[in-house]
């Protein structure tokens, strides 16, 4: 199942090339802050509705509509530091997620398909990379999970770029800093549930930019796999529905200039691109 966040933040189920408003059908006529948290939320008694009566709903084609993030309000962005091999060797660094642990990104940051990536104006002349991720969304609360059992706590993926202003000989700002400001994670085109990704640990994903591959990976390279993230990160705080987990980015990171346009696409999930302005 594709659910998506969609025009003002309407929840809808995206079947081939239409995109089904179910928000009122299951919501009773409120809006809820988040549409996608309180989905997944429901999700269990939510699925057959949507499957056994989406076909009642107003629909749209796909390209007819604004796709917004697909998490509007996540409780937290969590992210993985170096967690394929190829990409330490490129930024010569010396621990991988396995020892670093993760790091948190602003909520504010959160951009959908087709929004603007901008580069702020006080850093201008800094560095800003693009970085491909596969992300996941946590499906019901998690604390302690074994990595055996993190597929049960995994609603679905989608796509995301954490975008990053890289240190300098004369600036080194923590990562949170640099991966936080405003626009600086587009994600999209919407969530894939995890029942429609059964072997997760073999998705591709490839990023380009202006049409010419920037990068390239598979799950499986990562170095702390998609079920151990889980174990580690609900060792540490107690993971929540909606929660966003970023899974780290592989080699071809790469600086970011007005007017490039910024492609990213997940297998089995989908593709959707950013232009980038400048501030």
């Amino acid at each position: 199942m594709n659910i998506a966040l969609f025009n003002d933040f309407q929840l809808g189920f995206v079947k081939d090339d239409r995109i089904y408003e179910v928000g009122g059908l299951l919501f009773a006529g409120q809006q809820p802050i988040c549409p996608m948290i309180e989905f997944i939320r429901g999700y269990d008694r939510f699925k057959a509705v949507v499957e056994a009566r989406y076909s009642e709903c107003n629909s749209y084609a796909l390209d007819e509509v604004r796709l917004r993030q697909p998490v509007s309000h996540p409780g937290k962005i969590i992210a993985a530091p170096v967690n394929y091999l190829s990409h330490k060797k490129e930024m010569n660094v010396q621990h991988t997620a396995r020892g670093l642990g993760f790091f948190l990104k602003a909520g504010t940051s959160i951009i959908g398909p087709g929004d603007a990536i901008v580069l702020p104006a006080n850093k201008r002349g800094r560095r800003i990379d693009h970085e491909l991720e596969l992300a996941f969304v946590i499906g019901k609360r998690a604390k302690n999970v074994a990595a055996e059992d993190a597929h049960q706590y995994i609603f679905g993926f989608t796509g995301l770029n954490d975008v990053t202003l890289r240190p300098d000989e004369h600036n080194e700002e923590e990562r949170c800093l640099r991966k936080s400001f405003d626009t600086f994670t587009p994600m999209g085109p919407w969530i894939t549930t995890v029942e429609d990704i059964p072997d997760f640990n073999n998705i591709h994903m490839k990023l380009t930019v202006n049409g010419e591959v920037r990068q390239k990976a598979i799950a499986k390279d990562m170095v702390c796999g998609i079920a151990e993230l889980v174990e580690i990160y609900s060792r540490v705080m107690t993971l929540e529905p909606g929660d966003i987990i970023a899974t780290g980015t592989p080699d071809g990171v790469a600086p970011l200039h007005a007017g490039d346009v910024v492609k990213i696409d997940i297998e089995r999930v989908g593709a959707f691109a950013n232009s980038v302005t400048a501030e």
